[in-house]
């Protein structure tokens, strides 16, 4: 017999979430653990892919879910360094004397 599940992808930084909803006690599940949050990119990555899959499981929520702002993926990434700076834009510190 098939477990009846709905999947969802989420992405945040470098962080992606696969996420799978199945019938249950309604605990969340990270890795094996019932992990509460994480870092900010897991955390972000999962919140994106639960509205996901809940879209999948119920048409009907996509609008209310997409009012919340849990629909969209932030696209940030970290910026790169750049060549003759400390960080991407932190320049070494100017001595005048």
């Amino acid at each position: 017999m098939a477990v009846q599940q709905n999947y969802g992808t989420g992405r945040r930084k470098s962080s992606t979430a696969r996420v799978f909803l199945r019938k249950g006690s309604g605990n969340i599940v990270i890795n094996g653990r019932g992990e509460g949050g994480g870092i900010t990119g897991q955390a972000g990555a999962i919140r994106l892919g639960i509205a996901r899959a809940l879209v999948e499981y119920n048409d009907t929520l996509k609008s209310d879910l997409r009012k919340a702002g849990l629909m969209t993926r932030d696209a940030r990434e970290v910026e790169r360094k750049k060549v003759g700076l400390r960080k991407a834009r932190r320049a070494t510190q100017f001595s005048k004397r």
